[in-house]
């Protein structure tokens, strides 16, 4: 068959990677991959692994972006793809209508995907209407039943978003340089954990949280380093300055290390005593915590949305209730003191998975009429 997926860039991202993965999938399965974007960092390795690349501006949350509209259906009929697979709003309306604008016998099958809980309104209500729906978790499913009524449950398709465990082994990752380079550039004092918490610098991420366990820990006589992974959008700028502030008032201007976008977060999370995870709302599913779980690095995590899933399989030791500062520092000092093993990772968290699980979705429509 051939695919073709819409998503607004190929920068960086859980959107992003997702549809990498499924394109290298497709490609070694046999089939055709057609990615269509505005473009980005990832569009060479898209390309490289055999998919080809479409460029058109999908990205913009704009009026405007509906002009695209006819641009894609004329896309759509030079390609003839089997399947139209759309994974977020804007891309998703310029899908849906040119879709919609193609007679019956000219029109693919159409997939989408819901990889967050967006706000609910009629923008949003694109995401459902799919003529299969994919929800990337349990809690997207609840979701979409809940908040989006009109979405009719039979369509629903839970697929985990999944990970290589190959690729996530311990072993692998204990690289002897990488560490010597790591310490040099970072040393930990003796006797001191280091807790990891990757993520982009927004206020949703709960940096804040992470700032005021920190504080905590070293109140009780701890030795810590705080590690900040994850880069700052120039539209977060203020919000950086006011987290170096505040490492500033609490006293953690030696504990603390913002380390911008890496791409060697694997090696971190090894080379990490505690990952956390302390998003201030419901994830949709919560990759880098399974990530470190299938690196056996301990995750405390925030028990809700796709991380209390991912948690609550894997490791219940983790789990903390949303918000709770006081349970918070309980169970980190509680792993740190005496970590519990994680479970291995396997279905249905595994990119096999979710690979097969979005090729079943397609076949099933693919074998109706």
């Amino acid at each position: 068959m051939k695919v073709l997926q819409i998503l607004p860039a190929l920068d960086a991202g859980g959107v992003e990677r997702g549809t990498l993965e499924l394109a290298r999938a497709l490609v070694a399965a046999g089939h055709t991959s057609v990615v269509v974007s505005s473009g980005g960092r990832l569009v060479e390795q898209l390309e490289q692994q055999g998919s080809r690349h479409r460029r058109l501006p999908v990205h913009r949350k704009s009026p405007i972006s509906l002009l695209q509209v006819h641009r894609l259906r004329r896309l759509l009929l030079e390609e003839r793809p089997q399947i139209l697979h759309y994974r977020s709003r804007v891309p998703g309306w310029i899908a849906y209508l040119a879709w919609r604008s193609l007679r019956h016998d000219q029109r693919p099958r159409l997939v989408s995907t819901v990889h967050g809980f967006h706000s609910v309104n009629r923008y949003s209500a694109v995401m459902g209407k799919g003529e299969r729906v994919i929800a990337v978790s349990e809690s997207i499913r609840q979701h979409l039943l809940r908040d989006y009524p009109a979405v009719d449950p039979s369509r629903i398709r839970v697929v985990y978003r999944g990970i290589d465990p190959e690729r996530y082994q311990r072993a692998r990752c204990l690289d002897g340089a990488w560490s010597r380079d790591f310490e040099t550039a970072h040393p930990l004092p003796p006797g001191g954990r280091r807790l990891l918490l990757p993520g982009r610098i927004t206020r949703l991420k709960g940096h804040d949280d992470f700032l005021r366990l920190l504080a905590a820990l070293k109140q009780r006589g701890r030795v810590v380093q705080g590690l900040v992974a994850g880069d700052t959008h120039p539209r977060k700028q203020a919000y950086r300055r006011e987290l170096e502030q505040r490492v500033v008032q609490l006293g953690l201007e030696e504990e603390v290390r913002f380390l911008g976008h890496r791409s060697d977060l694997p090696q971190l999370m090894t080379a990490s005593d505690l990952v956390l995870s302390l998003s201030q709302q419901p994830e949709s599913f919560g990759r880098t915590v399974l990530e470190a779980l299938a690196l056996q690095t301990p995750v405390a995590g925030y028990a809700f949305g796709g991380v209390g899933e991912v948690l609550e399989r894997i490791y219940p030791a983790g789990l903390v209730a949303a918000g709770d500062a006081a349970a918070l520092l309980a169970v980190v000092e509680r792993l740190l003191d005496a970590p519990a093993v994680p479970a291995p990772v396997g279905r249905p968290f595994t990119l096999e998975q979710m690979a097969s699980g979005t090729l079943a979705v397609y076949r099933e429509l693919l074998e109706t009429s």
